[in-house]
């Protein structure tokens, strides 16, 4: 039996109309599409402004790149000329290239993944040192490989790298005191507008340019020869890093192209939504009008 007090309670909401009951729920899912669709409509809104930056980032980008193919060509004819392969089972060292940003797809991945399995090509290549440059793949591959993990960079990529940049990065490098034969940058190369693949590029050593049969027909100091070697490495470490911002302001446009396409079409399947909603609760209303004026 029900208490005294709670009776009347009872008997109100028994007595409350099952219309008036359905109008306060549709009221309540109505207020909540509502709030949704403003949040993905800001969503949409920032989208498109990431979309349009990454895109004039990325005019800037291509040309700076262009212009950087130089210094990679440079090196493939100093290496090619020479006739330099890098000694049998010699250490190697791995250079990831990524950046501080993320909202860019899957690049960061991409690189991370391809190091990996670059490090399980032979069990040599197992105890290879890398060394990660920007914050998103020194997260994934601390995580992987921390072991391998020699030395780590960031605040490079923000904007377009510059040779100053490139030269800092391969300053640390020859003092870090990591013992390396050949160096293999791992990159991200812009294939078409749409897509991006990583690549490996391979940078010999100072002892492989000494090795070199063409190279040694010439009488050099070895302060020369280690001088060439650092400079090949910033030369190919600057070429790297200016394709792989290309890459990544690539992907980002596309990232957030896709983000705003897909922020549109919720928003219409939310104001459908919407739609019937408030066209249900306004033929509730008029049907509690109409039975109301008949029963009078």
């Amino acid at each position: 039996m029900l208490s005294r007090s709670l009776r009347p309670a009872v008997q109100k909401a028994v007595a409350q109309p099952i219309s008036q009951v359905n109008a306060q729920r549709n009221m309540a899912t109505l207020r909540e599409i509502e709030l949704r669709l403003k949040s993905v409509r800001n969503i949409e809104k920032i989208t498109k402004s990431m979309k349009m930056i990454a895109a004039t980032k990325l005019t800037k980008a291509q040309k700076a790149a262009s212009n950087a193919k130089t210094y990679g060509q440079a090196n493939s004819e100093v290496f090619t000329n020479s006739e330099a392969t890098a000694p049998e089972g010699g250490k190697k060292l791995f250079v990831v290239i990524s950046s501080d940003k993320g909202l860019c797809g899957g690049v960061h991945s991409a690189v991370s993944k391809t190091t990996r399995a670059a490090l399980k090509e032979s069990p040599e290549d197992t105890q290879s040192k890398v060394i990660v440059i920007g914050d998103k793949s020194k997260s994934q591959l601390s995580r992987a490989v921390p072991d391998n993990l020699a030395l780590t960079v960031n605040g490079i990529g923000k904007d377009v790298p510059t040779f100053a940049d490139a030269c800092s990065v391969a300053d640390l490098i020859v003092q870090s005191g990591v013992e390396y034969d050949s160096v293999h940058l791992v990159y991200n190369k812009v294939v078409s507008a749409i897509a991006s693949e990583p690549r490996i590029q391979q940078v010999y050593g100072e002892a492989a340019l000494k090795a070199s049969p063409n190279f040694r027909a010439y009488e050099m100091e070895d302060d020369v020869t280690k001088d060439l070697a650092e400079f090949a490495l910033a030369n190919a470490i600057y070429a790297v890093l200016v394709e792989g911002h290309a890459a990544e302001m690539n992907s980002r446009r596309n990232a957030m192209d896709n983000a705003s396409k897909n922020a549109g079409d919720m928003i219409v399947s939310l104001q459908m939504k919407y739609n019937r909603g408030r066209q249900a609760a306004i033929t509730n209303e008029l049907v509690d009008i109409i039975t109301g004026a008949s029963a009078l």
